[in-house]
């Protein structure tokens, strides 16, 4: 009982107490339905502090993007979440609040059911509103500039083919992981910011930087503001209170210890800056750190600051100018008269960028005078004011003078400007001489090495530029312009241009005070009879066509005169001022000049291509002479006694002018070991026996020397020591004088050795050997002596190697590593052995050799024998089979030029059985030129799978009869999806004489048929010639179609537009059996097509059958003129309503019958024989050749004669039963 009593106790405890809890529970879920009021105001109160925050961090965050700042995460989280709690919350205790109020039991009581619900979400909203407001408070500043966006494009930026290519070659260049800092230099306003600000806008769109920081150093760089700029770019803040040092460690640790690529450009740098000091880390402190330059001076770049690479950039080319004129006009000049006045002044903008700019905004919306007035300004800028010159062009090269190092550089850049375009450095050189310009030189040759330095740094601030050859230099023409303008202020200088107007000769008062006076060749008519100018020291003027005679007395008044060139004057006599240092009558017409003897003081003197030259004795007395140039002259005469009376003379040319030495009384060959100072000598001695041992001082520097021959180099070579020896026997025979020139020759020309078999000596190496050209040597089988085991160096220098007309050579040296000897066959060995080294080799000639290989190892040549080969011809070698194999090819990653021509045997130029097809495609990556002709046995390119020729602007096939498709698949007949040819820089396409052609391109197989082998010259897609301009077919016997591609039931594409974007010359000529462009039925687009000319395709009855589009052309030409003594015939054009009509209607007219062969194997034959009146539909027949016909008894009827009115030449031959030529009808 006592148990059962505890249990009931227990019992009861535990009912006691769970009802406590129900009891508990059930009045605190009843307290919400008696606090809902208290409940809801609390929340409305939240809600309301929350709300004010939510406005104030708003306006925070609207200032934020004021000021270009992005928004961070985790606000923009907290606005989203407070956002959705305001519209959720409040809408739901809402609801529940208008619930709350309505009654129950007949409005009797309240609903304790909602006002429970609405207590309980008020509750824990305002707990969770609270919450919300409580992160808000801790939010902080809400934005951040985010510096890494991409800008847009510069705008003034214009994707100029010019500046493409440029902008390309630096992102290339910042691509390359060996090269930590590139430079981009030119004048100022050509365009160096625009161009690096663009390539900060693709590196970044493209993601090959992080981040990219710009600064503008100046001319003056302040080191505070340069790291300011760059800390912004990279969200750095540097503090006003840090030191120069402080900022640089944080600068130098922020780049540091980024994880992204960096491009830092430091844009304007006159001078070298230390980066350390700035805060830039270099080389290995930080390898995905780039630095990118720009300088008006390349010698900045790659000088001081050690850039590895330097890209000039230069002014547009004409055509740019021109469009970037009309954009900053805006005006398309649609007016004949307004157009021809703009393009003139435009012109003269000479393609900088700052003055096309300056010019036409000034010209915009302006009338024709202000045009005209212009174009009047910029022909003839005044030397008092720079009216004809825009300021900002003025003020750039006015800054780049007044910055030259040195005033030996700012008068040499003046001088320039006296000479103008394309001028001659020698001239300079002689100009400085007799001005006594340069200060600490006395020698002829340390004037030029000056000279040349002086040349080189006025480049490098782009003041000069390059010209077509390497002895001359160019200026700009506002260059020029500025240069004359300063001259004349500030030297007394008097200058015209070329084509300058001349009105008259200044007044008195001024000729007086002149120290210069350069006058073009086409400026003056007549002279006056003299001239006063005391102040004179310098002289210069030309004339047009001899036409101009000088006065002999011009000159007498002109007592200081120092240095006198005349070009192309006449005079019968003329009396020089005896002050005269330097005198230059080039290409004059001679007479006597009076007091030649008593130039006392003359050190230069030139008579450069004059006609009937005697050389005066009295030359004899100009003890001073260091100079004496006759070069070019005809029928130079030279007495003995002449030259050796010139004891201080340093440089000699006379060239080819004087070939008979030691002839009566000629000067002697002898004379010239008279002259011991000599160091420049330019001779020709026709007669190598005469060549005495000692002849050439051991003095000579610079020399051009021809042994053997009446007649110079023909090819224009650059370098300065020159041997060209063509001798009947080894050069061993003329002595220890011109072996001694041999071994510092740094071209050499050897012609026709006999009964030689190895033309050179290997001795001491061609340390110096540039050129080596070897000619029409029947008997030579080597070129080199290898015996003494010859250094892979021996040529480390030889840039370019032509060998001619060498029937026996069998090597270059006459023994190799390999085992080879002077027995070795000729069919066994290679012409390069494995011994020989060519590192700096850029061009390759082999014409007339018989070799079967030209290297050694053709499946694993050394690179250093190919690395730096630019161009390479290959001409009747008749014995090669195979050219290049594919690691050969391979290795030529610098070739731009490849020509083969007229190797009877050659069948394929790169053979590929040594690697994988689809490897092939790696091959020429900078080749520009590929001509391959008269190759009788070639049937293709290469076997592969494919090829990309990225740089190739140039592709002529012609006369390879065998010649079947470019490149040969192997696997072609299971092939559904081709891989096309790559061909995007492709600009002109020739192909003539290939007959075993049938399709010219085509995109498939599928139409081709299960069993054919054939294939296409090209395998193509609709953008495999994006630039092509120019297309010529020709030729070809069974060509029946250029384009091939699918019908449109055939592809799952449906018509695919092909366009030929650029194409403005399209040639289809002496085809017979094409068809038509295209049999299929795809869309064509000629945008730019112009010209089209179709002759002698008689089968071509379509152009093609789907739409087709040519808006530029308005005919086509079926005749064209032909180029002989004149131009004969004329040229005939057809044009139907468009060019699908017009072909079709040529067709039907058989315009392609104007020109007609008749033979007995010839189609035609057909017709004469089948219905000879069907020749009346050959209405525009002009020409007929009726050949070997031997069943024609006669050729015409009356009528039909009658019915051929453009006949107009008829040739008959070799018809052996051929009675009448014209019958009437029913003749028998």
């Amino acid at each position: 009982m006592a148990g059962c009593a505890i249990a009931i106790g227990a019992c009861a405890n535990v009912c006691s107490e769970a009802a406590k809890g129900i009891f508990q529970e059930i009045k605190r879920h009843m307290r919400y339905v008696f606090v809902y009021k208290k409940n809801v105001d609390k929340f409305e109160g939240k809600m309301k502090l929350l709300i004010a925050k939510r406005q104030s961090v708003q306006l925070e965050v609207v200032t934020a993007k004021r000021n270009v700042e992005e928004i961070k995460p985790h606000v923009q989280q907290w606005c989203d979440k407070v956002d959705e709690a305001i519209n959720e919350d409040v809408k739901k205790v809402k609801d529940l609040e208008d619930k709350a109020k309505n009654k129950c039991f007949f409005d009797l009581c309240p609903n304790i059911k909602y006002r429970y619900q609405l207590s309980k979400k008020a509750e824990g909203a305002a707990a969770a509103v609270d919450e919300l407001r409580q992160h808000g408070v801790e939010l902080g500043s809400v934005g951040y500039r985010n510096v890494r966006e991409v800008p847009e494009a510069p705008k003034n930026f214009r994707a100029f083919d010019s500046r493409k290519e440029i902008c390309d070659r630096v992102i290339e260049a910042l691509k390359d992981s060996t090269t930590s800092m590139i430079g981009v230099y030119g004048t100022g306003g050509v365009g160096k910011t625009t161009l690096v600000n663009e390539v900060a806008r693709r590196v970044q769109e493209d993601k090959l930087f992080g981040w990219v920081a710009k600064a503008t150093v100046t001319r003056t760089p302040d080191i505070k503001n340069i790291q300011y700029e760059i800390a912004e770019s990279l969200g750095l803040k540097l503090n006003e209170t840090e030191s120069g040092g402080e900022r640089a460690r944080l600068l130098l640790k922020r780049l540091k210890e980024e994880q992204q690529r960096v491009l830092v450009v430091l844009d304007d740098i006159w001078a070298s800056l230390d980066l350390q000091q700035v805060g830039i880390p270099l080389g290995d402190q930080h390898k995905g750190c780039k630095i990118l330059l720009t300088s008006r001076n390349r010698d900045i770049l790659t000088n001081q600051m050690d850039a590895k690479k330097a890209f000039v950039i230069d002014v547009l080319k004409e055509t740019e100018s021109w469009d970037l004129f009309k954009r900053t006009v805006e005006n398309h000049f649609e007016d004949s008269e307004l157009r021809s006045v703009a393009t003139e002044v435009a012109k003269k903008c000479e393609g900088l960028p700052v003055a096309i700019v300056t010019v036409a905004t000034a010209l915009r919306n302006q009338p024709i005078y202000a045009w005209n007035d212009a174009n009047l300004q910029l022909q003839r800028p005044s030397p008092s004011n720079f009216t004809g010159i825009p300021h900002a062009v003025y003020s750039a090269i006015q800054f780049s003078y007044n910055n030259l190092e040195s005033e030996e550089l700012r008068q040499t850049f003046l001088l320039c400007c006296l000479l103008g375009h394309n001028a001659r450095t020698e001239d300079l050189v002689r100009y400085g001489l007799g001005l006594r310009s340069f200060e600490n030189v006395n020698k002829v040759e340390d004037t030029r090495n000056r000279v040349l330095t002086l040349v080189r740094k006025l480049k490098a601030f782009c003041l000069l530029r390059d010209s077509y050859s390497d002895d001359r230099f160019d200026m700009h023409d506002f260059d020029c312009d500025v240069a004359l303008a300063i001259a004349s202020r500030d030297n007394h200088a008097f200058a015209l241009k070329h084509k300058g107007v001349f009105d008259d000769w200044p007044d008195e008062e001024r000729m007086r005070n002149f120290k210069m006076f350069s006058l073009s060749f086409d400026s003056v008519e007549k002279l006056p009879h003299e001239l006063e100018c005391p102040l004179l020291d310098f002289f210069s003027m030309g004339s047009k066509d001899f036409d101009v005679e000088m006065p002999a007395k011009f000159f007498e008044k002109m007592k200081n005169l120092k240095v006198l060139d005349l070009l192309k004057m006449k005079f019968s006599s003329i009396n020089l001022p005896t002050s005269l240092r330097a005198l230059c009558l080039n290409q004059c017409v001679l007479g006597d000049m009076i007091n030649l003897g008593k130039l006392k003081n003359l050190e230069i003197f030139s008579l450069f291509r004059c006609s009937s030259v005697t050389l005066p004795k009295e030359i004899g007395q100009l003890t001073k002479l260091r100079l004496l140039d006759l070069s070019n002259c005809h029928k130079l005469i030279i007495s003995a006694g002449v030259l050796s009376s010139l004891s201080k003379l340093e440089e000699l040319s006379i060239g080819t002018s004087f070939v008979e030495w030691d002839l009566g009384s000629n000067a002697r060959l002898a004379e010239l070991k008279d002259l011991s100072g000599l160091t420049t000598l330019d001779v020709c001695i026709p007669d190598a026996d005469i060549v005495l041992k000692d002849l050439f001082s051991e003095k000579l520097r610079r020399y051009n020397i021809v042994i053997g021959s009446e007649t110079g180099w023909y090819e224009r070579i650059e370098y300065s020591r020159i041997l060209k020896l063509k001798v009947g026997t080894s050069i061993d025979n003329l002595g220890d004088g011109v072996l001694r020139l041999l071994k510092e020759t740094e071209a050499l020309y050897l012609e026709g050795p006999e009964g030689v078999k190895i033309a050179l000596n290997n001795r001491e190496g061609f340390l110096h050997l540039k050129h080596l050209h070897i000619e029409g040597a029947s008997e030579i089988q080597y070129i080199m002596n290898d015996t003494a085991a010859v250094d892979r160096i021996a040529f480390q220098q030889l840039r370019s190697l032509k060998l001619v007309f060498l029937p026996e050579l069998i090597s270059f040296c006459s023994k190799n590593k390999s085992g080879g000897s002077t027995s070795t066959p000729q069919h066994e060995s290679a012409l390069f052995g494995e011994e020989m080294d060519f590192p700096c080799l850029e061009d390759l000639s082999l014409r007339f050799i018989n070799v079967e290989r030209i290297w050694h190892n053709q499946f694993s040549i050394r690179s250093g024998c190919t690395q730096t080969l630019t161009n390479l011809s290959i001409t009747g070698c008749n014995n090669l089979k195979h050219l290049l194999s594919f690691s050969m090819a391979k290795s030529l990653t610098h070739l731009k030029s490849f020509d083969v021509v007229g190797c009877k045997c050659l069948r394929e130029i790169i053979f590929t059985e040594d690697i994988e097809e689809d490897m092939i495609s790696q091959i020429f990556p900078k080749l520009e030129v590929l001509q391959l002709h008269e190759l009788p046995n070639l049937t293709r390119f290469y076997r592969g799978s494919n090829c990309e020729f990225p740089l190739l602007e140039k592709l002529i096939i012609r006369d390879c009869p065998t010649f079947e498709t470019f490149i040969s698949k192997t696997t072609v007949v299971n092939e559904i999806h081709i891989i096309p040819s790559k061909w995007p820089s492709l600009k002109r396409m020739m192909v003539y004489g290939c007959n075993k052609v049938e399709i010219f391109a085509s995109e498939n197989l599928l139409s081709f048929g299960e069993s054919t082998n054939q294939q296409p010259l090209f395998w193509v897609n609709e953008v495999t010639f994006p630039n092509l301009e120019e297309l010529t077919l020709s030729g070809n016997d069974i060509m029946k179609e250029i384009w091939h591609g699918q019908l449109r039931a055939e592809c799952d594409e449906g018509k695919r537009c092909i366009v030929f974007t650029r194409l403005k010359y399209l040639k289809l000529s002496c085809l017979p059996t094409l068809a038509s462009f295209c049999l299929g039925d795809q869309i064509f687009e000629f945008p730019a097509l112009e010209n089209m000319i179709v002759t002698a395709c008689p089968k071509m009855k379509i152009f093609c059958r789907g739409d087709l589009s040519t808006p530029q052309l308005r005919k086509v030409i079926s005749k064209e003129k032909r180029w002989g003594i004149d131009w004969e015939g004329k040229e005939e054009g057809w044009w139907e309503v468009d060019l699908k009509t017009t072909v079709k209607w040529m067709f039907e007219n058989k315009i392609a019958y104007c020109d007609v062969r008749l033979s007995d194997t010839s189609e035609l034959m057909k017709i004469w024989s089948r219905n000879p009146q069907e020749i009346l539909t050959f209405k525009y027949l002009e020409k007929l050749e009726v050949d070997d016909c031997s069943t024609l008894r006669f050729l015409f009827t009356l009528s039909m004669a009658l019915g051929l009115p453009q006949l107009r030449e008829l040739i008959v031959k070799n018809c052996i039963v051929m009675e009448h030529i014209i019958i009437e009808e029913g003749s028998d």
